[in-house]
């Protein structure tokens, strides 16, 4: 299995609801390091998995509309707890679409595994992984 990983951060605020987060539950601040990395079983004819370029542009807009927001605010999350898990969800269901799209160039096709690594410090990292058709 061949792969590629490409790496952007978010610096994001949000609180948490529920005796299991402690502190959490009052409003706080994280900077996720966010790699995502894409699977295939063959190289495409240029000898690549995909275009690394495109894949960042791709994570980059991803992460746009999160970066420097408070997620309690974001309507998108209205009702749900923003946990890393939670977070790396929903940045691969936007890689995955984006690869069936062909927005990560030609092969994007061929790609049949996407993981999502949320690393919320230099101890604590949670992932997504899944295949691009979908969980």
């Amino acid at each position: 299995m061949y792969a590629v990983e490409v790496r952007d951060h978010i610096m994001i605020a949000h609180s948490f609801k529920g005796e299991l987060f402690g502190p959490a539950q009052r409003l706080h601040g994280a900077t996720f390091v966010v790699d995502v990395a894409f699977f295939r079983e063959a190289l495409t004819p240029d000898n690549v998995v995909i275009d690394i370029g495109r894949a960042h542009e791709a994570l980059k807009a991803t992460l746009g509309p999160l970066n420097y927001r408070n997620l309690d605010e974001v309507p998108e999350f209205a009702g749900q707890q923003t946990t890393t898990e939670f977070l790396s969800r929903h940045i691969f269901d936007a890689m995955a679409q984006a690869c069936r799209r062909g927005e990560l160039g030609p092969g994007s096709e061929g790609v049949a595994r996407i993981r999502v690594t949320l690393h919320e410090s230099h101890v604590a990292r949670a992932w997504f992984e899944g295949p691009v058709g979908g969980v």
